[in-house]
């Protein structure tokens, strides 16, 4: 067993941070840290990860793609800033599920343009009211001669507010048990409009979480992708491997509050010490580092489990709840060796807390991911009788 990461990964990951540091930042910088991205400046970020391939990283390279495993796409994700992460998600991700679902029209009439960034995606599956159970899905698609009608309301989507397409999970009625008969549509704003919505939030202030509603939306059938049944399996794939992602996200965040606080206790002074030298505060910066490694090395092994075809669903959702967990916490606790001012806006260490409290929410609730985890260890349902 060697938990070092090989020569290829190391390089990898150094470029991304190199390229973090020098083209993202920057821009990230430039705007106003509390209000969303322009969409301009969206697309240049895409543009500019797309070059690490970070928009096409788990695509085989006959596809235009890295084809890198699924452990070293989380390297290259874990180096990214929250928001940054999150666009690069979702555009990755549609252009997976449509390469994984479509057809080789759609595969060429998709895919490298969501490569390049030339069109921005991302992909619609929570609703109001059916936030975790797909059975209670209403977004309903209605066959209408060589169009699909689309009503329905998608919330949570990360990208809502800026994409040029959206990749949407609809029902196309129900199945002689009561399940929804699910297709996935891509739905293109220029030639299928549908209103676009901002959710402002806590954290990942400047993203585009938001909402999409469809009103009678006309889209062609040809942009069906897959056939029934394709959209949940597709989507069941592609949760296994974002759910460690979104801890390897939290584990960053974590590392940048641990290095803070580590600086701060070297150089503050108190009764006539660096507070580096105090028992308590070295507890709190070990509890810190501790989280940070046990929470990356949990988000590598589910990872790692898929990338060998292990059976991962369990190791999957304990790496995203145990690590957002932990990190939350690690972020709290570099705040409480920093004392006042870690509650201050001017340290930056609350917007590290901001974002990751974002994190429990998408891909499976804390309480969802338990009861997948119990279901693995019991072989029962909590969830479904």
């Amino acid at each position: 067993m060697d938990f070092r990461l090989s020569d290829e990964q190391k390089m990898i990951q150094e470029s991304i941070r190199k390229m973090v540091d020098r083209d993202i930042t920057p821009i990230l910088k430039s705007e106003d840290p509390n209000l969303p991205l322009p969409k301009e400046k969206v697309r240049q970020i895409v543009k500019i990860c797309a070059q690490q391939g970070l928009t096409s990283a788990r695509l085989p390279e006959s596809a235009g793609g890295m084809g890198v495993s699924a452990l070293t796409f989380g390297i290259m994700r874990e180096q990214l800033p929250p928001t940054v992460s999150f666009f690069c998600g979702g555009q990755e991700g549609t252009a997976l599920r449509i390469y994984m679902g479509g057809n080789e029209e759609q595969a060429e009439r998709y895919v490298q343009p969501l490569i390049s960034g030339d069109i921005l995606a991302c992909s619609g599956t929570t609703e109001p009211d059916a936030g975790s159970d797909p059975r209670a899905m209403r977004t309903r698609a209605v066959e209408d001669g060589d169009y699909m009608v689309v009503n329905g309301h998608k919330m949570w989507v990360t990208g809502a507010g800026v994409c040029d397409m959206m990749l949407v999970l609809a029902t196309i009625g129900r199945d002689d048990k009561g399940h929804n008969r699910n297709i996935w549509l891509a739905v293109n704003q220029a030639e299928s409009p549908f209103v676009q919505r901002k959710i402002h939030t806590l954290g990942l202030k400047q993203g585009h979480l938001g909402e999409a509603i469809f009103d009678n939306c006309r889209v062609p059938k040809k942009n069906i992708i897959g056939d029934e049944g394709t959209g949940g399996r597709v989507l069941k794939q592609t949760w296994l491997v974002q759910r460690p992602m979104l801890g390897l996200l939290a584990v960053r965040l974590a590392e940048r509050a641990l290095e803070a606080a580590t600086k701060y206790a070297g150089e503050r002074e108190m009764f006539g010490r660096k507070i580096g030298g105090f028992q308590l505060v070295q507890q709190l910066l070990a509890d810190i580092a501790a989280a940070v490694t046990s929470s990356r090395l949990l988000c590598y092994y589910a990872l790692n489990c898929i990338d060998n075809g292990v059976p991962s669903e369990q190791a999957s959702s304990m790496a995203k709840r145990y690590s957002v967990d932990s990190c939350i916490r690690a972020i709290s606790l570099a705040m409480e060796v920093h004392g006042a001012i870690g509650v201050s806006t001017e340290l930056g260490l609350e917007e590290l807390y901001r974002d990751a409290r974002m994190l429990p929410i998408p891909d499976g609730t804390n309480q969802i991911l338990t009861l997948i985890e119990g279901r693995a260890l019991t072989g029962i349902s909590a969830i479904r009788g």
